[in-house]
């Protein structure tokens, strides 16, 4: 099957098959942000099989935190937990990827200094209570940069393999590209060249850190979200622009993010190519595209790796951590959760309840 297939990314590490476990928050950490027993369980149970896990998103500063129980990447009170968490990916035989992330405007209040949420401009997001951001200052932008540059060099010293700088799911990066959150007009707005300029120079700090800090190959990869439902909005032709860039600049991936793997655009309903499929064929013989949503048999796996060359499993993965030995051994993989199972697929609470109370988020039987 193409999924065992080794993969050599473009900074030369060697993945031993082609399937990624997909960054998933989980609500495990302490919170000073440091690594917590739980979590290290949740992670030693899914780790092994897959080719390298991608960890749940980690705030590279204080301002950046957008939920309860987030990793923190901010300190270096922090690198210890860290250590172990990379140790204990890599013991299971994984390799292990630090999600780096600043929740800009979707920061709840109260988890950052002062309740003063920022983002790229002065728009709150479009849901319920929303509270309108500050719109950072140049000297802030240049800081977090910089946080971005001081939180790979920690991974690096903890014994990662990389890190993905998550610029998705409506996060501060994505906030920058977007013309809903970013109405600029300096040299971080305006155009769609302008609007990528905040994550290009967080592509660029992340990547001087590795040149400067490893000694062996270390992984970069970049996550974003394709399209947003707002108007304005970001738009397929802005992302086909964006990754056109992106290519150029040595990652080890692009992500994808979508629910569905194979689904069309959200905006436009003349568009009939799946998205996927778009980005793949605009920039796939420059960087390695990885697809992710709704994939929970092999058989799916095996026709989507017809289309990118690396697929990350989240969902399954939190069903069957067993999910690659399971269809190494030809056992069957089960695709819907049993509520009655958290002991044994180790979802510690407050994970649980949180991922079997939200309706239809995961099959369950």
């Amino acid at each position: 099957m193409k999924l065992f297939e080794k993969y050599t990314l473009p900074s030369g590490t060697e993945l031993k098959n082609r399937i990624l476990m997909a960054p998933m928050t989980n609500f495990l950490s302490n919170d000073d942000g440091t690594v917590s027993l739980k979590e290290l369980d949740y992670y030693a149970r899914r780790s092994g099989g897959a080719g390298a896990v991608i960890t749940a998103c980690a705030n590279v500063n204080v301002y950046g935190k957008g939920f309860e129980g987030q990793i923190g990447v901010y300190s270096d009170d922090q690198i210890p937990g860290l250590r172990k968490l990379a140790a204990a990916i890599h013991e299971q035989g994984s390799k292990a990827i630090l999600q780096i992330h600043h929740g800009g405007r979707m920061c709840p209040p109260h988890l950052v200094p002062d309740e003063d949420i920022v983002s790229a401009s002065a728009v709150a997001a479009v849901r319920e209570n929303a509270k309108t951001p500050r719109e950072m200052t140049e000297e802030e932008i240049y800081k977090t940069i910089e946080d971005f540059e001081k939180a790979t060099q920690r991974a690096i010293e903890a014994g990662f393999d990389g890190v993905e700088i998550h610029g998705a799911n409506t996060y501060l990066l994505q906030q920058f590209f977007s013309p809903h959150s970013n109405r600029r007009t300096d040299q971080w707005g305006g155009s769609v060249k302008n609007r990528m300029n905040f994550s290009l120079a967080v592509v660029e700090s992340v990547t001087a850190a590795v040149k400067t800090y490893s000694e062996q190959p270390f992984i970069v990869g970049y996550r974003l979200s394709p399209e947003e439902r707002e108007n304005p909005g970001i738009t397929l032709k802005d992302t086909l622009q964006f990754a056109d860039v992106l290519s150029e600049k040595k990652l080890d991936y692009l992500h994808i993010s979508l629910g569905d793997f194979n689904q069309t655009s959200i905006r436009d309903e003349s568009i009939t190519q799946p998205v996927i499929e778009a980005i793949q064929s605009r920039v796939g013989e420059k960087v390695p595209v990885m697809g992710v949503g709704s994939l929970y048999t092999p058989e799916e796996v095996e026709q989507a790796l017809n289309t990118v060359p690396l697929i990350s499993l989240g969902r399954a993965f939190l069903i069957e951590p067993d999910w690659i030995q399971k269809v190494e051994t030809g056992e069957e993989v089960r695709t819907k959760m049993d509520s009655e199972n958290q002991e044994e697929v180790i979802i510690p609470e407050p994970m649980w309840t949180r991922i079997m109370s939200v309706p239809n988020w995961i099959p369950v039987k």
